[in-house]
């Protein structure tokens, strides 16, 4: 069920908050545990045992970590706890990868290949791996409790706005939430607020360039010149910073109308001036996940230069395979280590050297690169894209050019992205807050009529948008479904 489907919107999503809100306390979490099943066997029933099973056996786990006090058996716990999620990970998103390739090995060998055919990956379980992972590795640690409830746990890792597609929580950021949670006016207010923002981002930005990218890159190689090539990657780069984001504020909106408050997973990426940078605010909670519970762990930049180098590479090579079992994810990841290892070298004191704009645009040239490679199905595809977009296509520009895909409703589209990308907006938004906040001081705890009149007008005109998107039926699924 995705979150732009009329089913959920107008169906689901009443029904879970009505209800959740005229509850009494005590039944709320049995509530959303159930919501958060439907949801999820709405679309993929047929594994719905699969995550019960994960569930279970992560809370016997953290059971055994919790009660166990000598060392070597609390490390054989969690080492073999993170082996269980990890196999069911490598099992369902790799083993084809893995096994394809290995035949190809084996066939060039002339010796019998093994053909295990494509095995079908259960949605959400990247983030169900890394939630999992997460609460064992700090219960063992001891920076949580070991949670006692299985229906608590359950909650945690199944709860439907982050089911499938992130932001990664940590169990520390919502356990109180899940013990004990008040529901206030204003609280909700902001989630629906905040959901619609997402949703507009989905419907209104993302979607509508996603159609431009898909038929410039559906093109022939030999067809792509400079100008297909940038507008495709630019519609692209936008594509899946709105697409992306615009669920992260969907999942942080329904999680506070249900009293739940999960951390920002996004801080305009594309206004960074550095790729280190760019990584501080894009997928943050993923970011943070790998440098917790990866990096550090391998040493950090602790045991001297050289040893640091080689950690951001094998993290961002594990971030490049946690996207996908493809050769384009692995060259995506080492992209990204090579050049936060070349900034650490010297690249990023000399780029900080420039006029601030060429700053931006050397991080925004790095990032549109690298989603090339990220996007293409092959190094091939990637290596033509790129080549076009310096100058190099086979393109002539007279069958196919950049008039026949860049109409008005593309360049409204991109003008959006470019603005709303930026702090600007959020920063209208939040000294328009300033005022209602002192105004609201003032009358008594309430805003005066036309401030509130103005807020619900706008709510309600957004809404009126993304509704006439809904009603097109597209099938416009989010592009972090799939990993």
């Amino acid at each position: 069920m995705l979150f732009t489907e009329p089913t959920f919107l107008f169906i689901f999503l009443p029904a879970v908050v009505v209800v959740h809100a005229v509850l009494r306390p005590g039944l709320r979490n049995a509530w959303l545990l159930a919501a958060s099943l439907l949801f999820y066997c709405w679309g993929e029933g047929r594994f719905v045992v699969l995550m019960i099973g994960s569930v279970t056996v992560n809370y016997v786990f953290g059971l055994l970590l919790g009660r166990s006090r000598r060392p070597r058996t609390r490390k054989a716990l969690l080492g073999a706890g993170v082996a269980v999620n990890l196999g069911l990970l490598l099992y369902f998103k790799y083993a084809t990868f893995l096994v394809a390739n290995l035949d190809a090995l084996l066939a060039r060998a002339g010796l019998p290949t093994l053909q295990l055919g494509t095995i079908p990956l259960p949605l959400g379980i990247s983030f169900l791996t890394f939630h999992t992972i997460s609460y064992l590795t700090d219960v063992y640690r001891g920076t949580i409790k070991r949670e006692g409830k299985l229906s608590d746990l359950a909650l945690y890792v199944m709860l439907f706005p982050h089911l499938i597609a992130g932001p990664i929580v940590r169990y520390a950021d919502v356990s109180g939430a899940l013990k004990s949670r008040g529901l206030t006016v204003h609280e909700f207010a902001y989630g629906v607020r905040r959901f619609l923002g997402g949703l507009a981002k989905k419907l209104l930005i993302a979607n509508q360039l996603a159609v431009t990218a898909d038929l410039i890159l559906a093109l022939p190689a030999g067809e792509l010149n400079a100008g297909l090539a940038w507008l495709a990657t630019a519609c692209y780069t936008f594509q899946i910073y709105f697409d992306f984001s615009g669920y992260s504020d969907m999942a942080i909106g329904l999680a506070h109308m249900c009293g739940i408050h999960f951390h920002e997973n996004f801080d305009h990426p594309y206004w960074a001036r550095s790729v280190t940078d760019f990584w501080r605010r894009w997928h943050i909670s993923l970011s943070s996940w790998f440098r917790d519970y990866v990096y550090i762990p391998l040493g950090g930049n602790r045991r001297g230069a050289v040893r640091t180098y080689v950690n951001l590479v094998a993290v961002f090579l594990l971030c490049g395979l946690w996207h996908g079992a493809a050769w384009t994810f692995v060259a995506w990841g080492l992209f990204q280590g090579a050049f936060l290892v070349a900034e650490r070298l010297g690249l990023k004191r000399a780029v900080e050297r420039l006029w601030r704009p060429l700053q931006h645009a050397y991080l925004v040239v790095v990032v549109m690169a690298g989603w090339v490679i990220f996007r293409m199905d092959s190094l091939a595809e990637a290596g033509g894209v790129l080549r076009a977009m310096c100058g190099l296509g086979d393109g002539g520009g007279v069958r196919y050019h950049v008039g026949l895909f860049l109409n008005a409703e593309v360049a409204l589209s991109l003008a959006l992205a470019a603005v709303f990308s930026t702090p600007l907006p959020g920063r209208l938004l939040g000294a328009l807050d300033a005022v209602e906040d002192r105004l609201e001081d003032r009358w008594g705890g309430f805003a005066p009529a036309p401030i509130r009149v103005a807020r619900v007008a706008g709510c309600c005109l957004l809404l009126t948008l993304c509704l006439g998107f809904v009603a097109q039926k597209s099938y416009n699924p989010f592009i972090y479904f799939r990993f």
